[in-house]
């Protein structure tokens, strides 16, 4: 049977905005209630900063001894977590997070320490404050102008299954801080007139506030989702703007800002694609806008719906929106008459999402009839203009004009019901306008009979013309209903297509998919491989159970659809889509294909490189010790004590050579092959140059351990963000080179900060290199002048380079000052 491993342990966190809040006393407090119910607790970092009440909680407690660590001719206290692994306690209280640990310890941070514990099942109750969370920092620095060192990423926070806010107004903690309860006295009116300023807190209490808030939201969408809740919970406000595209978008926009920025809400602008392709917008307007909504802040959306009321109102329900915010409609009153328009259905649908109407100076201009308000207002017109022109024409114009004038009235009558469009409402009007005519106006009166031929030729005329009008007002009309489909399939595919550009990869793309059209999952099917990729809740992944399955032209890939079932319509725009994102799959294998064939080239480059090199570089030092072991073994010549001594240094210092080749070379192997897998922390860059000086001096590194004391080192306190064992190679190779290259003037290694910079420079004042070949110092298996081995450069710097990329750093060489070379290693600071 194998051993199954343990439940991973839970972590609960006390957030505060400040030290003093409490956090540690509140942790304690949460203990002793843990002991009283019978748990196993233990305490295995606490730090009472010298605070009595604090101090008076750990008793009773478990106490677990820290393990100290030597640093620096002095010892530092630790967590320790092979202790506390092997106490295994139920629960262990960890205080502050995002401490440090000492140089040399296992792990850099402590929250790595608790990653451990957690690991092992054992639940952990920790402490931090706000200034310490990584994508607060900065924020933190401008307000208080103190730049926090110590520093836990957002996600491991993010991830505790609880996090407790220790809240506690400014003024309370000013009071605290007087009394002499978070610091000693002397200190207390430096921190009250520099980082526990009233204005501070305040602000670093509402950092706090708006980042649990954050995560406290997270948790709600996510328990929304799993419980299919699609009311509005007005736990938090957000703010939706619908835009057109129109001249009037960017007012909206603006409009909508202030009123999220008036309650700290979150920004969205929607656009509702018709999917009657009535609405065309110009892309040039639309990209104003993103350009707009990116500068403040907002998130921009694009769905698609025939019902424009029902898209905005579902779109903001899903995204749990407590406002809406409309422009008031560009439509004149007489075309309200005909519908009440977008903005009177969202208020009547809206339920709990308060609406906003906004006035613009585009209001009420550019006044349309609908496709569906039009064909019934030609059906209206077919039976009330006739029948207006003949009583008109009965009551006040027959006894002024002749039939020929009557006959043009009802002509115009006809041609006006034409324009409105439908050639069966155009007919019927002829029909009834030429029927009107012959009774009311045409001799015999009263009467259907036409008497007079030219009567006939009348209504004849006006059907014929009735017909032609209406069938080149349809025309038109269905060649502009074309124009709106094209703009809008146009829109959608450079939404997409967009995307894609701007590097967006399948998952994005899908999201994007899904939200357009308001699905609940979509996923891209590959046959014979299974789902590719997904997104949204219970994904399809049959064609049979998809409610919409787009294929894509040889059937290799489908876009599988879960939702409300899309019409025909959409299937060509999709259809692009599923190309896009069967072209991104085989894209990224098209990359890995290409990876791998790079990848086997550069090893087929390095066998290649590394037989030269076994040639070039191993055979010297080869030659050297087996002469002298050849000579030692030797009955011919009876060497003296100095003699033996010296043939013995040559075999020391061929085999550390050779050490220090072989090493080289597998280092080289190990980057080309791309297995090297840097871990960043801060590491003290005094303590990295005596260990690489100390390599030196044991021969592990090459030739250079003589005249180790011409190497002067300036790093100060510097500190860079880099591997302690890789930075510790780099620097040995470089300081070895210099000393073999320059072996008469001084070696200085110095290091300075420059913005979120570390510089480190390796400097001497020797020969240099020739001008043009700075670069060719850090190629792999050469020697600048390959005729002379006593000049020129290595491996060692082409595995110097290696090492600082892979730690996210830059290396180059210059000359220096005065002659000689300096090579300069750029790493990021902490």
């Amino acid at each position: 049977m194998t051993a199954t491993a343990p439940k991973r342990g839970e972590l609960r966190i006390y957030l505060g905005a400040a030290p003093g809040v409490g956090k540690t006393y509140a942790m304690l407090g949460e203990a002793h209630r843990r002991l009283e119910r019978g748990t196993d607790v233990v305490a295995a970092v606490v730090e009472t900063h010298g605070r009595a009440k604090t101090a008076e909680l750990l008793e009773g407690i478990e106490m677990i001894p820290p393990h100290y660590v030597e640093y620096r001719g002095s010892r530092f206290p630790e967590l320790d977590v092979p202790a506390v692994l092997a106490r295994n306690p139920q629960v262990v209280l960890v205080d502050e997070l995002a401490h440090t640990n000492t140089p040399g310890s296992k792990n850099a941070k402590r929250w790595q320490d608790v990653e451990e514990l957690l690991a092992a099942g054992i639940t952990v109750v920790s402490t931090v404050n706000v200034q310490h969370l990584e994508s607060l920092n900065d924020v933190v620095s401008g307000i208080t102008g103190i730049e926090q060192q110590e520093k836990v990423p957002d996600e491991v926070v993010r991830a505790a299954d609880q996090i407790e806010l220790v809240d506690i107004t400014p003024e309370a903690l000013q009071r605290r801080l007087s009394h002499g309860n978070v610091y000693a006295p002397e200190r207390i009116d430096a921190a009250l007139s520099n980082y526990f300023r009233r204005g501070n807190l305040t602000a670093l209490r509402e950092l706090a506030l708006l980042w649990l808030a954050d995560q406290v939201d997270a948790a709600l969408a996510k328990y929304r989702a799993d419980n299919k809740i699609t009311d509005t919970w007005e736990a938090r406000e957000r703010v939706v703007v619908a835009v057109t595209g129109g001249p009037e978008s960017e007012t909206l926009v603006r409009r909508a800002t202030r009123i999220a920025s008036r309650s700290s809400a979150e920004l969205m602008v929607v656009h509702v694609v018709r999917g009657d392709g009535l609405s065309g917008v110009s892309a040039a307007h639309m990209g104003k806008v993103r350009e707009l909504a990116a500068s403040l802040g907002a998130t921009v959306h694009t769905v698609v719906g025939d019902d424009v009321p029902t898209a905005l109102l579902d779109f903001a329900r899903e995204r749990n929106a407590t406002q809406l915010v409309l422009g008031t409609s560009r439509r004149s009153r007489w075309a309200r008459l005909f519908d009440e328009g977008i903005g009177a259905a969202v208020v009547q649908q809206s339920g709990k999402i308060d609406v906003h109407m906004v006035t613009h100076e585009h209001a009420r201009r550019g006044a349309r009839l609908e496709s569906e308000h039009r064909h019934l207002a030609s059906w209206l017109a077919a039976v009330v203009v006739p029948s207006a022109i003949c009583t008109v024409t009965v009551y006040l114009l027959d006894p002024y004009l002749g039939v020929g004038g009557e006959s043009a009235l009802f002509f115009v009558g006809v041609l006006v019901v034409a324009l409105l469009g439908g050639v069966a409402p155009a007919a019927v009007s002829a029909v009834l306008s030429g029927l009107l005519l012959n009774y009311f106006l045409v001799a015999p009166r009263h009467t259907f009979t036409i008497a007079d031929p030219n009567s006939a030729i009348t209504v004849v005329v006006l059907l014929a013309v009735a017909v032609a009008v209406a069938a080149l007002v349809d025309g038109a009309a269905k060649r502009a209903r074309e124009a709106k489909w094209a703009s809008r399939e146009a829109e959608l595919l450079a939404l997409f297509a967009g995307s894609v550009l701007r590097g967006a990869d399948l998952d994005t793309l899908l999201e994007r998919v899904r939200e357009t059209y308001s699905q609940r999952a979509v996923s891209l099917l590959r046959e014979g491989t299974g789902i590719v990729a997904c997104v949204g809740e219970d994904p399809c992944v049959h064609v049979d159970s998809a409610d919409t399955a787009i294929e894509v032209g040889d059937d290799e890939f489908w876009l599988l659809m879960s939702g409300r079932q899309l019409p025909a319509r959409d299937r060509r725009v999709l259809g692009a889509v599923a190309m896009q994102a069967a072209g991104l799959v085989r894209q990224r294998e098209l990359s890995e294909a290409a990876g791998k064939a790079n990848a086997i080239a550069q090893a087929d480059e390095l066998r290649r490189s590394l037989l030269s090199a076994v040639s070039h570089d191993l055979r010297t030092p080869l030659a050297a010790a087996k002469a002298a072991v050849s000579s030692l073994r030797s009955d011919d010549v009876d060497f003296s004590e100095d003699d033996t001594a010296e043939l013995l240094a040559t075999v020391e210092e061929s085999v550390d050579a050779l050490t220090a080749l072989v090493g080289n070379l597998l280092d080289s192997s190990r980057l080309a092959a791309g297995v090297v897998r840097p871990e960043l922390r801060p590491v003290y860059l005094e303590e990295a140059v005596q260990r690489a000086l100390i390599g030196i001096s044991r021969g592990t590194t090459g030739f250079g351990r003589q005249g180790l004391d011409r190497v002067k080192v300036e790093v100060d306190d510097s500190v860079a963000m880099a591997d302690g064992g890789l930075l510790e190679r780099v620097l040995a190779n470089l300081i070895d080179n210099a000393l073999r290259y320059a072996p008469d003037g001084p070696i200085r290694v110095t290091a300075g900060r420059v913005a979120d910079r570390v510089l480190i420079a390796v400097i001497d004042e020797g020969p240099g290199v020739p001008r043009g070949t700075d670069t060719a110092l850090f190629a792999p298996f050469q020697r600048l002048g390959d005729h002379d081995n006593s000049t020129g450069v290595g491996l060692g710097l082409s595995v110097a380079r290696g090492f600082v990329e892979a730690m996210g750093g830059t290396i180059s060489a210059t000359d220096t000052p005065g002659g000689g070379l300096t090579v300069e290693i750029d790493l990021a600071a902490p």
